[in-house]
């Protein structure tokens, strides 16, 4: 499928039209995001608590904004157990299973971040011989 766009010369362009993925990489690619629909898809249903014990570095009031923004996005399912005392389940929704196919990608793409390492550190030491400083 192709989504060639391209407005005629001289004229301003969008941002969606500059690049058609960039409101997908807000959606999916947003700072919290990925970990917790990593961890819905691959894990299954997760309390609150459960999800702030495998995400670690995340704040509560982080996860509490992030898990919103997921189920307003329809990402995730908020299930709430009128219980004593309330239990409230988050899990992922058909619309968020449909990103496996772009985190099993991304998984396969993980095996070259030893080469970007690699790249890194050869970048970073010419960065510091004399006379190679970059614009």
């Amino acid at each position: 499928m192709t989504h060639n766009t391209t407005p005629a010369a001289g004229t301003d362009i969008a941002p969606e039209q500059a690049c058609p993925i960039a409101p997908v990489v807000d959606i999916v690619f947003s700072r919290w995001t990925t970990p917790i629909l990593w961890a819905l898809h691959e894990y299954g249903r997760h309390r609150f608590v459960e999800l702030e014990r495998r995400i670690t570095t995340i704040t509560p009031k982080v996860l509490t904004e992030r898990l919103r923004r997921l189920e307003r996005d329809g990402l995730v399912v908020r299930t709430y157990h009128p219980e004593v005392p309330p239990r409230v389940e988050y899990e992922i929704s058909e619309l968020g299973r449909s990103l496996a196919p772009l985190f099993a990608a991304l998984a396969d793409w993980s095996v070259n971040l030893g080469k970007v390492e690699r790249v890194r550190r050869e970048y970073d030491s010419k960065e510091q011989r004399p006379g190679s400083r970059r614009n």
